[in-house]
């Protein structure tokens, strides 16, 4: 099982991924990098919990802080 995630998660690196996080906030940004604790880097973030979307910029999410994480889907070849 934690080889198909991580499988998973490498094939959407520089990908657009959406994550809902403990704290009730939503952040979504390109997929940089992650590490066995699911420790997340995302480039180019935002914060879109409330109307007005929030630049974040660059960011480290810390794996036990994320509650799910949303990825695209595997193009059809």
């Amino acid at each position: 099982m934690a080889d198909e995630i991580s499988t998973l998660m490498n094939n959407s690196k520089t990908k657009d991924v959406l994550l809902r996080l403990r704290n009730n906030k939503t952040v979504h940004g390109i997929l940089k990098d992650f590490d066995v604790h699911m420790n997340l880097t995302l480039d180019d973030a935002e914060d879109i919990s409330e109307e007005t979307p929030q630049k974040l910029g660059t960011i480290l999410l810390r794996g036990d802080n994320i509650l799910a994480i949303s990825i695209p889907e595997e193009e059809k070849s």
